[in-house]
């Protein structure tokens, strides 16, 4: 994708020096666009944790790339596990973490030490690769949904989509997942406004899901995160594309925290609520999100505070609690898959359930049914 007309990734290895990893701060957007540069393991790990990367498919990325940065250092076998134990523990949530390093491991537990740092950067990018074909494969199988919306209107107005959190290509190593078929619908021709969630308590869709959509000429409009009920009610929502850090094998999908309720209101409002999601994020370990997902519970400072760019155009932190009122953080939600009309992969859209997710992907998950289960979805 573009800013101002330079095409970016997310994460690439610098063209300079071959060894070190490019990244873009996220936690400075929107309001400087800063290229920062790993060298070293503990550079891909506090990325993460800080967040200056975000989105579960981008993690999985920067932290290959991590492991890579790590065997130059030391190439050993000690080493290598320790550095993946490190950038495992940053962030529990997202699959595509654990997912990622373990591919990673898999290939370097097999390569002699003194080829793991080239084997490591040519999985890491191959990693890379994948995620960014996939992403435009979403993009190209969630377009049809657009167009039948658009269809559906008759010309009376854009097709109006509602998003929470940051699901586009900086959450990606490209193109995104939820914005991707935007991306495609817009670019098509096809008449798209989307609706921007702030999504506190770090705002990712006013402050990077709205960057994105400017950067790409997207007609949207920031709201509040309680008015997408009221929008659903009054027929301006078409449908609901959302992204996802983990998706069970029967389909529940853990996302940023408020998803529920935007799945809640458009289950009770007849409106379409779809999660666009490459493989990497399906967990094909558990059945049940809501009990076995972990939700990572984060820093009550991001709840407390907010940081914006003051009248006179400096960028400043403010506290908005009172002082001594605590804060709870919990960073993402669950959203059961009674309630998902569908979901968007890299291989094509089904339906939220173990059969339709083992049809797609027979090769990667288990579809046999544990004692005492019947099977059904």
């Amino acid at each position: 994708m573009k800013i101002d007309g330079t095409p970016y990734r997310s994460v690439w290895v610098d063209e300079h020096d071959q060894w070190s990893v490019r990244i873009i701060d996220q936690t400075k957007l929107p309001w400087s666009v800063e290229i920062l540069r790993l060298t070293a393991v503990r550079d891909a790990a506090h990325a993460i944790r800080s967040m200056q990367v975000r989105g579960a498919p981008l993690i999985g990325a920067v932290a290959a790339y991590g492991l890579a940065l790590g065997l130059r250092a030391d190439a050993s076998t000690e080493a290598m596990e320790r550095d993946a134990a490190l950038l495992a523990a940053t962030r529990p949530t997202a699959v595509n973490l654990r997912w990622a390093l373990d591919r990673m491991l898999t290939v370097l537990r097999n390569t002699r030490q003194a080829d793991r740092v080239r084997a490591a950067y040519a999985q890491a990018q191959q990693i890379a690769d994948e995620d960014a074909e996939r992403n435009e494969q979403i993009g190209l199988h969630g377009l049809p949904l657009i167009e039948q919306a658009a269809a559906a209107r008759q010309g009376s107005g854009p097709v109006r989509v509602l998003t929470h959190c940051n699901a586009g290509w900086l959450a990606t190593v490209d193109w995104g997942t939820a914005m991707a078929p935007i991306y495609k619908a817009h670019d098509a021709g096809i008449d798209v406004h989307v609706w921007v969630d702030e999504t506190r308590p770090r705002n990712q869709g006013a402050a990077l899901t709205a960057f994105e959509l400017g950067k790409h000429g997207v007609a949207h409009t920031v709201v509040s995160d309680n008015a997408g009920g009221h929008l659903m009610q009054h027929g301006q929502v078409d449908l609901v594309i959302v992204g996802a850090d983990r998706v069970t094998r029967t389909g529940d999908a853990a996302n940023k925290i408020g998803t529920y309720l935007k799945a809640l209101a458009a289950h009770d409002n007849g409106v379409p609520f779809h999660v666009a999601l490459p493989s990497s994020t399906i967990d094909w370990t558990i059945d049940d999100g809501v009990r076995d997902i972990p939700i990572e519970e984060r820093a009550q400072s991001e709840v407390t505070t907010m940081t914006g760019r003051a009248m006179d155009g400096s960028v400043a932190t403010i506290r908005v609690v009172p002082t001594g009122s605590p804060a709870a953080n919990p960073a993402f939600d669950v959203t059961p898959h009674r309630l998902i009309t569908g979901l968007i992969t890299e291989r094509g859209r089904t339906q939220a359930t173990r059969e339709g997710l083992a049809a797609l992907f027979p090769e990667l998950g288990p579809t046999r049914t544990r004692p005492g289960e019947s099977g059904a979805a």
